[in-house]
């Protein structure tokens, strides 16, 4: 049987909540497929003087409850089925986190290693310059996704400023401190995962602190959720990257686990660890997993044998729907992706909120509003499964975010 693409996924996990709310198949349908999506080729000038041609996309997927909102990604497997479902998950994450954006996502395909530093200048430039039609502070907010970042959004927004002749900080999000960017923004993502798992653990009537734990992926949704977790008492045995994994039962440093990569490009060959590959980091008994790498890292043949008791969504779309089935019949209890890794999208609204009121939070405004949101969406979740009686969290966050998104379109009228 074919793989199934990330977009036939998402719509298969929207799928699971209309059941439970009561929207009609026509606004389903609506609120199920991207009002817009952009494909375009932008083509630069290389280093040596000769022209080459970039794919790029832009998913405006939902406008109903703000703004459109959404990172852009820097990746050879870029597309636009993938950029599709990444927009439509963004716009469930922010319902169920309950903040006022829409879901956005973009991208250009391409393997950012193999171009230089100017080089990736002048594509990013070349896309705000194609994207500012449709972007804006009060239109369509974009952020860093994978390999981009602080740097990527400085140029984006410099750009856009400069061809709209204004000052616009709020455009992106993301952006360096010293650019207008949020205290807090860095670490959110990896955050939001950790508080998750606690809010897991504690229904589960366990506690994190005595949790071990196997992080796939150590990006830095990964490493930063890794550090959190052991200086929250958790013991981590286990992480990887794509190369593969390194396995310590005594507990790694996660710190020192970082600098090694920073300096050999890779977790493996860790000193002390013994290797691994990701499918087996994926299967170890543990209490706590972590998938913070890219889609369809467990498919339904894998989750047969995942032993992990709570699991923790830091990447987007890390599990299929068929492999969901499985876990939820195996009492895994999975925090999904729209909730657990929404810190970043929630720190984003924080940063566009004083972006818009010219003014600055600090890091402990910025983390305990984001603790704050975490923890009401759970016990929302929570509350929802209760009283629908479902076994599975994430039909029960997409019960809340699709509720909240078709009363917001109802609302609006047509």
């Amino acid at each position: 049987m074919s793989p199934t693409t990330p977009y036939e996924n998402f719509r298969s996990q929207l799928r699971s909540a209309v059941a439970h709310v009561e929207v009609d198949d026509g606004l389903f349908d609506r609120l199920s497929h991207p009002e817009r999506v952009l494909e375009t080729n932008l083509t630069i000038e290389r280093d040596d003087g000769t022209l080459d041609r970039f794919r790029a996309y832009r998913s405006q997927f939902n406008g109903d409850r703000g703004p459109y909102k959404g990172g852009i990604r820097y990746h050879p497997d870029v597309d636009r089925d993938e950029v599709i479902a990444l927009s439509g998950w963004m716009t469930y994450k922010c319902a169920i986190v309950d903040i006022p954006f829409g879901g956005g996502k973009g991208g250009i395909e391409l393997d950012p290693a193999d171009y230089s530093t100017a080089e990736r200048e002048r594509l990013t430039r070349a896309y705000a310059t194609e994207l500012r039609p449709l972007v804006g502070e009060d239109r369509d907010v974009p952020a860093p996704d994978v390999n981009t970042g602080p740097r990527e959004m400085n140029w984006f927004k410099d750009t856009y400023e400069t061809l709209e002749g204004t000052t616009a900080p709020g455009v992106v999000t993301g952006k360096s401190i010293e650019s207008g960017g949020s205290a807090g923004r860095v670490a959110a993502t990896g955050r939001s995962t950790v508080l998750a798992a606690r809010e897991a653990f504690s229904h589960l009537g366990r506690s994190l602190a005595d949790a071990t734990v196997a992080v796939q992926g150590y990006g830095n949704a990964g490493w930063i959720a890794a550090r959190l977790l052991d200086e929250r008492g958790a013991t981590v045995v286990a992480v990887s990257d794509s190369d593969g994994a390194v396995v310590d039962r005594d507990g790694l440093d996660p710190i020192d686990v970082k600098r090694h990569k920073d300096e050999t490009g890779s977790v493996c060959h860790y000193p002390g660890a013994d290797t691994r590959t990701n499918d087996e980091l994926l299967t170890l008994d543990v209490d706590l997993l972590i998938p913070a790498g890219l889609e369809n890292a467990i498919d339904a043949d894998l989750a047969g044998d995942v032993a992990a008791d709570v699991i923790s969504e830091a990447a987007n779309g890390p599990i299929t729907p068929a492999a969901n089935d499985v876990l939820v019949e195996n009492d895994v209890f999975v925090v999904p992706d729209i909730l657990a890794n929404a810190g970043g999208v929630v720190v984003s609204y924080y940063e566009w909120v004083q972006n818009r009121q010219r003014t600055s939070w600090s890091e402990s405004r910025v983390n305990e509003s984001l603790e704050t949101h975490i923890v009401d969406a759970f016990d929302e979740l929570t509350a929802t499964m209760a009283e629908h009686e479902l076994d599975d969290p994430r039909t029960a966050a997409y019960v809340v975010a699709l509720e909240r998104v078709a009363t917001a379109a109802e609302q609006r009228g047509w």
